[in-house]
């Protein structure tokens, strides 16, 4: 008999909606596993989040990392509640994970499913990755305020740039387009700013040179706003600082459908640490318990999920299997028009992922 391959999968459900969609995406996995007699998917939920701070006054214990070491991969909901600042949550919990499992890679799909929420008149095929810088940049947390709340008051905000972080990423970004459509187009502003973007802009130019069968440019981060919009499909890896790619995938969510669709990967490529997936999404505390949220974006992340771990075949049906629902339109929540239920959704998407298991056995 041969025995099952074990993946312990860290499960930190979170805030607002967060248990919810979480929820979903699971009942997926399970259905994998339940499919897959090969797999064993064993799972281990942690309460850390805003509520948890409200009570222990922490996001999560001391030892957290330690704890979350010992899994293969992480499933995140969403943080967030408005009696917590924001800063908290994230700086606490997700930026100490991503900084401290090194998950310096923030990987965010660009995928157009037909039948999902389209805002422009005409229909493209929409099929990018952004890659993020995820440790550094704009958001490495280097700075302070001096005379606080005084006429005097002067405040700091220092972007930190490294070569080791900033090659390691593009580098990350060109392999990606080797196996795609071979373009990386690098988000940049060193028009404006002088030392961290040209410095940026001189890496990406050594790095594309190790891959003279990939297609380089530079784009700067305003006119990829209205790039974004006038000609998505010419895109193909997108490779951004921390600041840029977390606002440009935002607007690129809408492309796909909203937030509701837009899965990401926070991801340590040598994995020797677990890499953390998750909706791009906030928690929607007014929506907390309603079940009402769109859970394609939780699922979709624990596709990518899937992929990291090596069943990159189980993480292809289950997009397919989203896909496929959204095609078909019977099941649509209030997001996308319908009436129907966050859980509604998460059963339509396993049923259909238990028809494709059947029709590829």
């Amino acid at each position: 008999m041969v025995s099952k391959k074990v993946f312990k999968i860290g499960v930190l459900p979170g805030d607002g909606i967060g248990p919810e969609i979480t929820a979903e995406a699971l009942k997926v996995l399970k259905t994998v596993e339940e499919l897959d007699g090969n797999i064993s998917l064993d799972f281990t939920s942690f309460p850390w989040g805003c509520e948890y701070y409200l009570e222990h006054g922490v996001t999560m214990p001391a030892d957290g990392l330690d704890t979350l070491k010992k899994f293969d991969a992480l499933l995140m909901g969403a943080i967030g509640d408005p009696r917590v600042p924001d800063h908290i949550g994230a700086q606490t919990l997700i930026f100490t994970i991503r900084r401290g499992f090194d998950q310096y890679v923030n990987l965010r799909p660009v995928k157009r499913l037909p039948g999902a929420p389209y805002p422009l008149k005409e229909e493209k095929a929409i099929d990018m990755v952004f890659v993020r810088e995820n440790v550094e940049g704009e958001y490495g947390d280097i700075g302070g305020r001096s005379y606080p709340g005084t006429p005097h008051e002067v405040v700091m905000q220092v972007s930190v740039f490294t070569r080791r972080e900033t090659e390691r990423v593009m580098r990350y970004a060109f392999s990606l387009a080797r196996k795609r459509r071979k373009k990386v187009t690098s988000i940049t502003k060193s028009n404006a700013l002088k030392h961290s973007m040209v410095f940026w802009d001189e890496v990406f130019n050594a790095v594309s040179k190790e891959f003279p069968d990939v297609e380089a440019e530079h784009v700067l981060v305003d006119a990829m706003t209205m790039f974004l919009i006038r000609r998505p499909e010419s895109f193909d890896v997108v490779v951004a600082s921390n600041l840029f790619g977390d606002i440009l995938t935002d607007l690129a969510s809408t492309l796909q459908g909203g937030l509701g669709f837009a899965p990401g990967g926070n991801v340590n490529p040598e994995k020797e640490f677990p890499s953390m997936f998750e909706p791009i999404h906030g928690s929607a505390p007014k929506y907390k318990g309603m079940n009402r949220a769109n859970p394609i974006a939780t699922i979709w992340a624990a596709a990518m999920m899937l992929d990291h771990i090596g069943l990159e075949e189980w993480s292809k049906r289950v997009v397919d299997a989203i896909a496929a629902v959204v095609k078909e339109g019977r099941i649509r929540t209030p997001d996308l028009g319908g009436k129907n239920t966050t859980s509604e959704m998460g059963d339509a998407i396993a049923q259909q992922l238990r028809i494709i298991a059947g029709k590829k056995a």
